[in-house]
């Protein structure tokens, strides 16, 4: 394809996508949906646009194309499914066709997610699998699409979710079948996802320099899906606005990682980001169980000594928790340096060592020998030599 007719498509998909996102907005605002589906708007943009972003300027990487791909089936299924939503119940007999397109929505459900699941972990970041071996997993994936649409199409069931609207071309004599094969069908795609990530595992193993570091920006934003999953339930329950945030934010962290490594802005700097996070994760989690702990604790003192429980409890655990940040802060940053780091940490310790000599060594013989030696031990260069100028007065 020609640069000029890839940014064109490229583009031209983007601008379709948003449009859709706008009209989706709307209908969703005429039909009172929930304001998390409105929020999850923001994924569905970073897709976009990051996909916009790649394929244009990188039109021979798959991986631009897939994602405006999941932004474009993922807009068009909500798009629909607001649309038969007000034609059925908001407004009933106000669209045409509403039931047609309740059904369509109910048909492309599963496009998207195996787009994403399963086509951008297997081709990421060089647009190919990592051997041609893996490269079945694509045409499993392909050759299970048209099953699994046709399977949906014929599901009984409600065809938007939350909405109560039956699946039009539903087929009721075939529930058996349905049932019987719809987890198969499940498992085999999850197969699928976990033969994927398998082979972003095997490449991350296989790769050097910048291919490494653009696999960590991936991996890095799509570990933290699992994590907030497992404990999001509180923030769901108490604040569910701010949870529809998060909740978008953590999904489209995804695709704007995948940009940024395939398009190489700041590429190196993801050591930094994930050094910052596993230090300053864990000095979160430690803080908070010795905050709690210790107020449990001291309200427990409390109410043996008086009977009643006191707000300088409270107080006492915050100023703990206070001076006990900047020393548990290096205490976990030396224990992720030398557990993580450990090439970097030594280079590190060396040079520290280094630097407190020289403040106190005039033998310049010694001195010459310990240059070498940290250079070699924290460069690991094939050769060092030391060049010493004569001084002026002896020349």
């Amino acid at each position: 394809m020609k640069p000029r007719t890839a940014f064109r498509l490229a583009w031209g998909t983007c601008a379709l996508t948003l449009a859709m996102i706008s009209g989706n907005f709307v209908l969703s605002l005429l039909n009172a949906a929930d304001f998390g589906n409105l929020i999850y708007s923001i994924v569905v943009v970073a897709s976009v646009v990051v996909g916009g972003l790649v394929a244009s300027r990188r039109p021979g990487n798959p991986i631009g194309w897939l994602f405006l791909g999941v932004a474009l089936f993922s807009t068009l299924r909500e798009l629909t499914g607001q649309y038969a939503v007000y034609g059925i119940e908001t407004d009933p007999g106000a669209l045409p066709f509403a039931w047609t397109v309740a059904g369509f929505s109910n048909a492309i459900e599963i496009v998207g997610a195996i787009m994403l699941f399963v086509l951008v972990p297997l081709y990421f970041p060089t647009g190919r699998p990592v051997s041609r071996r893996w490269g079945l997993v694509a045409w499993l994936a392909l050759g299970m699409l048209p099953v699994m649409t046709a399977l949906q199409v014929v599901s009984p069931g409600e065809v938007v979710y939350k909405s109560g609207i039956p699946n039009p071309w539903a087929v009721e004599a075939l529930r058996p079948v349905v049932e019987i094969l719809s987890p198969v069908g499940f498992a085999y795609y999850i197969g699928l996802i976990f033969a994927s990530a398998a082979s972003l595992v095997l490449r991350f193993q296989r790769s050097r320099g910048e291919e490494r570091q653009q696999i960590k920006w991936f991996t890095f934003a799509a570990a933290f899906i699992p994590v907030w999953f497992m404990t999001n339930g509180p923030i769901d329950r108490a604040f569910p606005a701010l949870f529809a945030v998060m909740d978008s934010l953590v999904i489209a962290a995804v695709p704007v990682a995948a940009g940024i490594a395939i398009l190489r802005y700041r590429l190196y700097d993801i050591d930094i980001i994930i050094n910052r996070t596993l230090v300053y994760g864990a000095l979160t989690v430690m803080l908070v169980l010795v905050y709690f702990g210790s107020v449990v604790g001291l309200q427990y003192v409390f109410r043996g000594l008086t009977g009643q429980e006191s707000q300088l409890t409270i107080v006492a655990s915050t100023l703990a928790i206070a001076a006990l940040f900047n020393p548990l802060r290096r205490l976990i940053q030396i224990f992720i340096d030398r557990r993580f780091y450990r090439r970097k940490y030594d280079a590190r310790e060396t040079l520290e060592a280094f630097a407190a000599r020289l403040r106190a060594e005039t033998d310049l013989d010694s001195l010459s020998g310990d240059l070498a030696s940290v250079v070699n031990e924290t460069m690991q260069p094939e050769h060092v030599s030391l060049w010493l100028q004569e001084p002026e007065n002896k020349r």
